[in-house]
């Protein structure tokens, strides 16, 4: 999904975000926003990454009903491994 083309919403954001297993805020670009911090609510820090999806990290891999943050791009490679997307 390009999310510069199709904007994510909280709903869709915070589905992708759960098939990851992380909380919101591990996957808030480090010195994105320094008013947010570990203890944000996670529907804050949803909201605020909706509202400027450049403080979301990326790459984010989703296969199915999982996904994965793709930093290193090794571990992306680890996650499709998992799949025979042959």
């Amino acid at each position: 999904m390009n999310y510069f083309n199709e904007p994510f919403t909280d709903k869709n954001l915070g589905a992708l975000i759960a098939k990851t297993g992380c909380r919101p805020f591990e996957l808030l670009r480090k010195g994105g926003d320094p008013k947010i911090t570990a203890d944000t609510p996670d529907a804050m820090v949803i909201k605020a990454m909706v509202a400027d999806p450049n403080l979301i990290q990326r790459p984010i891999v989703e296969v199915g009903n999982r996904a994965v943050l793709a930093r290193p791009l090794e571990r992306a490679l680890e996650f499709l491994q998992a799949y025979d997307l042959r």
